[in-house]
Order: structure tokens, then C-alpha cells, then sequence
């Protein structure tokens, strides 16, 4: 089925967010098998849905175990892999047309920092790199492609820190973006002074190193590297776009991406600004996947539409969630 969501999906603004998502729901209420089914075993009749406060999140979990596309199978183009560190398998996004990936990250980056040509990104990603079918991977790659300057290092640190003292000395505007735990490597290898270049986490220990809460590693990365912010950005297999915070640990969603929480006590009820909770996520990106995704993790959402995020939680305890701190 052709629709014209690819169009509209970045010219969102907020007075039509909400005509969008309705008509998005009702699209994915048809069309999308998986999310059809769970709206039938949760009794939701898409007819009844008029306001987009109300319309139900699908759990993360479903993309372990189906295939969530309204497209077939057969015809997605690209499939990308979460990595499992949990060993509670792994999330499969389906994806038709790798231009509406390609659309969603370049544009969530433009709205966060602007020209992508504009930068140098240099990538620290080896648990990424190590397996296939990474979403992250891909991203970096096209970054790095539409921008013509950077790199992946793996675990070179040393050209790393060789490429990064010579971005310093041209005032080249650099991005250096790393996984936690490798940057944490790095910083104790090689500290140095990165103040006039994006430091960015994208979280994540992967088993590599016991788990710190993102104000440590910050704070860590800060003094290693004579900071006064780290940023951070947030993405996940099931979602095509991204949220960047450039300081204070808030992250700031593009238009076509809202996040509300729900309630710890009731998945299905909202909970109010400023409030823990559950994070649901709505990507309207996700045009031909699912765009209301109730994710695993636990947070913060404000009035003037930032983020922040507190934590992780168990689905184990169906009454609610059993909080595994991160901070």
C-alpha cells in the first residue's frame, strides 16, 4: 500500500502533530498485522480512538518475537538487529524503504546541531562493529559518508587521539561519538583537552565494564577531558529517529517525535509532567513499522517536551515495573 506519510513526516510542526498521529494510527491499525492483534487483545476499536493521548503503545518486546512492518516480509529492504547484551534475544526492525532511515537520522541530527557537511565525526563503536545488522553502525557510516571527514577507530586509540589533536589545531568543528564504556577507555589512555569538540555518549556498558550512572560517567569524562558538557544521544533499534541533549542531561525529541510516560502501576495510563515513568515513545518515522512504541525505559518527560532518562525496568512484574537502577 502506497501512502504519502514520507512526505509529511518532516514537515511536522506542532499544530499538525496531532492530525498526523491519528492518521498515522489508523494506517497502522489496518495495515500492521502485529499491532492490529494487540489492539484486539487489549479490546481497542481503532474507530474509538479521537485524541492522541489515547492511542495504546505497543511493548518493545513485540519486536523480538514478530515481525512488526505493515509491509510483508518479503519486501523490507533492510533488517536491523538490536545487540542482546541481556541475552533476552533480539529486537528486528524491518525496514521497507532505507531512505526513510536514511530521512529520519540525518534530519534528527540537522535539528539538533545543524549541516551535517559541517562536522568531523570520529567513531568509537567496537561492541557495534563486532556484530552485524546494527542501525547505529549504518547511521554512523552514512554520517561519515555525507560528511567526508572522520573515521572508526575501534580500538585505536591512539590514531584516535592523533586525529582529534589535529581536528583541534584546524578549529575543524568535530563530533567525537562513543559507546560508554569505550570512551571510558580511551579517556584513561589519552586524556586530553576536547573542550572545543562534541564529546557524545550513546550509553552502554555491553557487558564490557560494570555499570555507572550517566551523571558519573560525565562527571569522568569531564575531568578527562577538561569538558563542561558531555552530550548524549538516544536511539534505539525500534525507532528510526533520534534525540541528542547537549547539556544537563536533557534530550530534546525533533517535531515528529513526541514522548510521553506512562505509569508504573498502569502501562495504559499517563503520568503527569515531571513525573517517573515508563517512557512511550511516538517516532512518527516509523511510518511503516509501528509509531508508539512503550520502551524499556524509565524517565522523565517536561513541559516543554524534553526528556531525560532515570533508568531501565523489568516487565517481569505485570502489575508494573521492578526498577534496575542506572542512576
Amino acid at each position: 500500500m502506497k501512502n504519502n506519510f514520507n512526505k509529511n513526516v518532516f514537515l511536522t510542526t506542532e499544530a499538525n502533530f496531532n492530525s498526523l498521529a491519528l492518521e498515522l494510527f489508523y494506517y497502522q491499525a489496518k495495515y500492521n498485522p502485529v499491532y492490529a492483534n494487540y489492539l484486539k487483545l487489549i479490546n481497542v476499536s481503532p474507530h474509538s480512538i479521537t485524541e492522541i493521548d489515547d492511542i495504546p503503545y505497543l511493548p518493545i518486546d513485540f519486536y523480538k518475537h514478530h515481525v512488526v512492518s505493515c509491509q510483508p516480509k518479503s519486501v523490507n529492504s533492510h533488517v536491523f538487529l538490536s545487540s542482546s547484551t541481556t541475552g533476552m534475544g533480539q529486537s528486528k526492525h524491518y525496514v521497507n524503504d532505507i531512505n526513510q532511515y536514511i530521512n529520519a537520522f540525518s534530519k534528527s541530527f540537522e535539528f539538533c546541531f545543524g549541516n551535517i557537511t559541517n562536522f568531523s565525526f570520529r567513531f568509537l563503536l567496537p561492541s557495534y562493529m563486532e556484530r552485524e545488522g546494527s542501525s547505529l553502525i549504518y547511521m554512523a557510516q552514512k554520517l561519515l559518508s555525507i560528511s567526508g571527514s572522520g573515521g572508526f577507530y575501534l580500538t585505536n586509540f591512539k590514531q584516535l587521539a592523533y586525529d582529534l589533536a589535529q581536528d583541534i589545531a584546524e578549529k575543524r568543528p568535530t563530533i567525537l561519538l562513543g559507546v560508554s564504556y569505550a570512551l571510558i577507555d580511551f579517556a584513561k589512555e589519552f586524556p586530553m583537552d576536547l573542550s572545543s569538540i562534541i564529546v557524545m555518549e550513546t550509553g552502554g556498558m555491553k557487558g564490557r565494564r560494570e555499570e555507572i550512572t550517566r551523571p558519573q560517567l560525565h562527571h569522568y569524562l569531564k575531568n578527562q577531558f577538561n569538558h563542561s558538557q558531555i552530550a548524549s544521544e538516544y536511539g534505539m533499534t525500534e525507532l528510526l529517529s533520534q534525540a541528542y541533549s547537549t547539556k544537563d542531561g536533557l534530550f530534546r525529541p525533533p517535531p515528529w517525535m513526541k514522548i510521553n510516560v506512562g505509569k508504573t502501576t498502569d502501562p495504559f495510563e499517563l503520568e503527569k509532567f515531571g513525573k517517573t515513568g515508563c517512557l512511550k515513545i511516538m517516532d512518527l518515522s516509523n511510518y511503516e513499522s509501528c509509531s508508539f512504541i512503550h520502551t524499556s525505559d524509565l524517565g522523565r518527560v517536561f513541559e516543554d517536551g524534553s526528556f531525560e532518562i532515570s533508568g531501565r525496568f523489568d516487565h517481569s512484574d505485570l502489575r508494573g515495573c521492578n526498577l534496575m537502577a542506572l542512576d
